[in-house]
């Protein structure tokens, strides 16, 4: 058995893909436009991820967009989060906050935050290695909203 892809549904793409690869930094594989079943499958991966996602197609992110559909996507109490080690968790939570994304839970610790996609999807950003020493504005920063 070998892990593949989660999906999430996106509502605009450009809005999506402007949050997951310019800020978020993940990079577009590859995308599927299914004419007969009117969606596009957008399927993007971790820089990291990148060259084995090419090869394997594992693991992903699977953005899908129905063509025409108004609907607004809600998430249930059954799902959590998706979650992605990070560099440095400071420089990533700056990045994020100056490119607009709210950071819900700030990494006070210097190991953990929670930001959202513009769909409510939440997202865990975990430093990679040991937590980084607790430093301003960081460390007293307060949660913003729900992750």
């Amino acid at each position: 058995m070998r892990y593949v892809h989660t999906m999430v549904r996106i509502t605009d793409i450009d809005e999506s893909l402007d949050f997951w690869c310019t800020k978020f930094g993940l990079e577009e594989i590859r995308r599927i436009d299914n004419e007969k079943g009117k969606f596009t499958l957008i399927f993007l991966a971790a820089p990291k991820d990148a060259a084995s996602a090419k090869e394997t197609r594992a693991p992903e992110l699977e953005l899908t967009y129905n063509w025409g559909s108004d609907e607004k996507y809600e998430t249930a109490r059954a799902w959590g989060h998706l979650a992605y080690r990070v560099d440095d968790i400071y420089a990533t939570c700056q990045k994020l906050m100056d490119a607009g994304v709210t950071i819900n839970r700030p990494p006070r610790d210097g190991y953990m935050a929670f930001v959202k996609s513009p769909d409510n999807i939440s997202i865990e950003l975990i430093q990679e290695g040991d937590a980084l020493a607790p430093q301003e504005p960081w460390a007293s920063m307060e949660n913003t909203g729900d992750w």
